[in-house]
């Protein structure tokens, strides 16, 4: 069986972060392991507080996955500081880590800075140039380019200027009243564009962890990378299609809408 790590915080309401993606991990049918950088107090809502781990203690978990079980891919996601966000990304360079997606969460999707402008240079010049891909919103995107996106030849401009700077693979990703919900992949040939099913859905809490961490799962599998993006956009829409409606806020995808067997069946 392959495997995957997820590297990021945990979610205590179960539809972002590290259940996000164990859960999409182990549906997309690898075997899911976690490195948490921190824990968090949220849910639907809002986040009400954040508990950090040691940078030590961050290494100590990624030591102890990659000496017994190495992972056949590793995902990236929210990380706060710039001293773990080192601890990672040396970490992955001295195991010389596979198929790493970075999930660069800087800025959310309401448009709020998530990270310090120390933290954001040391995942420019540190960790994203380890990755494999990066998966960055509009926002992240015009961050990591310092370019303004309005139109979708300026996500093709700014792909090409992060592909450019940091040496990776770039998934660009719609919304934002840009592309709608078209992502844009540039991995140095041709651009591809990936149309996405818009799915009238306002419980999209975690799709961003969601979708890098399908990715990651099937690059595990050997898929390449067009496949594994494809892959994943189409568990995406299937998870945010079962209208899961949970919670008083923007509530979580059923990750789990493809769940079948005698152990997920429900008391009739």
């Amino acid at each position: 069986m392959k495997t995957a790590l997820t590297i990021a915080g945990s979610d205590s309401s179960g539809g972002a972060g590290i259940q996000a993606d164990i859960k999409t991990m182990t549906l997309n049918g690898v075997f899911a392991m976690s490195a948490v950088t921190a824990l968090t107090a949220q849910n639907t809502a809002g986040v009400s507080g954040i508990f950090e781990v040691t940078p030590d203690f961050l290494k100590a978990q990624i030591d102890a996955v990659f000496e017994d079980i190495r992972p056949d891919a590793v995902k990236t996601g929210m990380v706060a500081s710039t001293e773990l966000i080192e601890a990672i990304a040396e970490r992955l360079e001295f195991y010389k880590a596979q198929n790493i997606v970075v999930d660069p969460v800087m800025v959310s999707t309401s448009g709020s800075k998530l990270l310090r402008d120390d933290a954001i240079d040391t995942l420019r010049e540190k960790l994203i140039p380890t990755a494999d891909l990066v998966t960055p919103n509009i926002p992240e995107a015009e961050i990591l380019s310092e370019m303004k996106i309005g139109s979708k030849d300026d996500m093709q401009s700014a792909a090409k200027e992060i592909y450019d700077r940091y040496g990776c693979g770039v998934l660009l990703k719609g919304g934002h009243s840009v592309s709608d919900a078209d992502d844009l992949l540039f991995d140095g040939g041709e651009f591809k564009w990936f149309k996405g099913r818009r799915i009238d859905n306002p419980n999209t809490h975690g799709t961003g962890c969601t979708l890098s961490s399908a990715i990651a799962a099937n690059l595990a599998k050997g898929f390449s990378l067009d496949d594994s993006v494809k892959r994943a956009k189409e568990y995406i829409s299937g998870a945010l299609g079962a209208m899961l409606d949970l919670g008083k806020g923007s509530g979580p995808m059923n990750h789990a809408f493809n769940l079948t067997g005698e152990f997920a069946e429900e008391n009739s």
